[in-house]
C-alpha cells in the first residue's frame, strides 16, 4: 500500500468535521495536486472522547461517499506503541510507530558493536549528494548514535512484526516517529536510524524526526529560520540518498507532526519539496477542534455562551491538561486573560484571539494553546457539545474548510 507524493493528516476529536476537511483538499487537487488525506486520532484522544478506531474509519468512508471523493484516503492510528495498537487493527491502514520513548534506552553491547561494524564503508568523509560538505564519520559517532536509537529502531521493529502477523504484507502505511522528544536528530542522526530501520526490515514510508526548534500545538513555529532550511533540506537529501542505499521504499518522506500553523516554515518546506521533487506528510491534527470552538464563539449566543465556559473550565484546569502535552506547547500563564474578562467578551473578540491569523492585534497564541489542550472538557460535555455541533454545522464547517484551505494547503502548496 503506498501512501502518495503528499498527504496530510487531519484530526478530528469528535467525528463531525470529515466532510468539511475533505472539502479543503478537494479543492486543493483541483489544481493539479495529488494530497492524500489521512485521518488520525491516538489513543489518547480515543480515551478522552470516549470513541473507538473505528469511529475514524466510519467518519472517512462516510466523508469520501458524502462528496464522491475518488482519490487515496487513509485511517492513522496516530502515535501507537506495542500496549496499544490492538484495538486499531482491523480499521486503521496507516500506522504511526511511536517509539520517541526508546530513545537513549539501552541496547546490548553485542548489537552497538554489531551495528557499528555494519557502517564500517560509511566512515570517514561520507559525502551525500546535495549536500555542501562531507559528513564527518566516527567509529565513536557510530557508537552514540547506536547507543541512543538502537533501542528505538527494535522497538519499532516489533511493532512492524505485530502488524506484518495480524494485518498481513502490504496492507498498510508504515510511518516511523520520534518527534516527541526534546533533543533534535541531525541529518547524521536521521541517515543511521534509516539504516537501522532498513537492516530490521522496517520499510518506512514517511519518517518523522524531531526539528531543531519549537513545534508548539497550533502556532507558529519558533527558532532559527534559517537553520531549520539547512535542517530540513539536509534531512531530504539524507532519505534520497538512504533509500537508494538501504533499499528503502523509494516513496519514503518527511513527515511533520504538529505542523498545525508552522507559517513561516512552509514557505521553506515549499521550495525544497519542490527543488528536489520529493513528496511531503503534514500532520495537522487538532486545529480542527479550534476551529469547533471559534464556529461556536462565530454562531454567537449559546454558541458562544458555551466557548467561554470551555475556556473557564480549561483555565481551572490548566495543569492537568498541559500535563501530557509538556514537550509541544509553550504557555506564559501571566498572558492568558481572566475568566471574568473572557465572560464579558463578544463573538469577535473571542475569535480574534483565539483564530490564528498573524498580524491580528488581539491574537493571543497562549489562549490558543490552552484550547488546544482543552479538547477533554468539550468530551466531558457530552451531547451538550456535540449537540451544538450538528446544530451550527454550516459555520463550523466553513471555518474548519477554511483554515485547512487557506492557512495551511494554500501556504504550503503555493496555490
Amino acid at each position: 500500500m503506498m501512501l502518495g507524493k503528499y498527504s496530510i493528516g487531519v484530526g478530528d476529536r469528535f467525528a463531525h468535521q470529515g466532510v468539511a476537511q475533505l472539502r479543503a483538499i478537494m479543492k486543493a487537487n483541483e489544481s493539479g495536486l495529488e494530497i492524500s488525506p489521512v485521518w488520525n486520532k491516538s489513543n489518547r484522544e480515543h480515551i478522552y472522547v470516549h470513541t473507538h478506531p473505528a469511529d475514524v474509519r466510519k467518519e472517512a468512508d462516510a466523508a469520501v461517499a458524502t462528496l464522491g471523493y475518488t482519490g487515496k484516503y487513509f485511517v492513522d492510528a496516530d502515535h501507537i506503541n506495542l500496549s496499544t495498537v490492538a484495538p486499531f487493527v482491523e480499521t486503521a491502514d496507516f500506522f504511526t510507530l511511536d517509539v520517541a520513548a526508546f530513545i537513549g534506552k539501552p541496547s546490548a553491547e553485542a548489537d552497538v558493536k554489531a551495528f557499528v561494524a555494519s557502517c564500517e564503508k560509511y566512515m570517514g568523509e561520507l559525502a551525500i549528494p546535495g549536500i555542501e560538505k562531507p559528513l564527518h564519520v566516527t567509529k565513536e559517532l557510530l557508537e552514540e548514535i547506536a547507543s541512543k536509537f538502537l533501542a528505538a529502531t527494535q522497538q519499532a521493529a516489533e511493532i512492524y512484526k505485530f502488524l506484518i502477523e495480524n494485518k498481513g504484507t502490504g496492507n498498510f502505511v508504515t510511518e516511523v516517529s520520534m518527534d516527541e522528544v526534546e533533543t533534535p536528530q541531525t541529518p547524521i542522526d536521521l541517515l543511521f536510524i534509516l539504516k537501522m530501520l532498513a537492516d530490521k526490515k522496517v520499510p518506512a514510508q514517511t519518517i518523522a524526526p524531531k526539528f531543531t526548534g519549537r513545534f508548539n500545538k497550533g502556532v507558529d513555529y519558533r527558532g532559527d529560520l534559517v537553520q531549520f532550511a539547512k535542517e530540513f533540506e539536509e534531512d531530504v537529501l539524507v532519505i534520497d540518498y538512504a533509500v537508494k542505499e538501504f533499499g528503502l521504499p523509494e516513496e519514503l518522506k518527511l513527515s511533520v507532526h504538529s505542523g498545525s500553523d508552522k507559517f513561516s516554515i512552509y514557505p521553506i518546506m515549499a521550495e525544497v519539496i519542490k527543488k528536489y521533487d520529493k513528496g511531503l506528510h503534514l500532520k495537522t491534527a487538532g486545529t480542527t477542534w479550534l476551529e469547533e470552538v471559534i464556529g461556536l464563539a462565530v454562531a454567537g449566543g449559546e454558541g458562544l455562551e458555551l466557548a467561554k465556559k470551555i475556556y473557564a473550565n480549561s483555565y481551572n484546569r490548566k495543569d492537568e491538561l498541559c500535563a501530557p502535552y509538556a514537550d509541544v506547547i509553550d504557555i506564559d500563564t501571566s498572558k492568558l486573560p481572566s475568566i471574568d474578562e473572557v465572560n464579558n467578551w463578544t463573538s469577535e473578540k473571542y475569535t480574534n484571539t483565539l483564530r490564528h491569523i498573524p498580524g491580528q492585534p488581539d491574537y493571543n497564541p497562549n489562549f490558543r494553546q490552552l484550547i488546544h489542550v482543552a479538547y477533554k472538557v468539550a468530551a466531558e460535555m457530552g451531547e451538550t457539545y456535540t449537540g451544538l455541533l450538528e446544530k451550527y454545522t454550516d459555520i463550523i464547517g466553513k471555518c474548519v474548510e477554511e483554515n485547512i484551505y487557506d492557512r495551511h494547503l494554500k501556504r504550503l502548496f503555493n496555490l
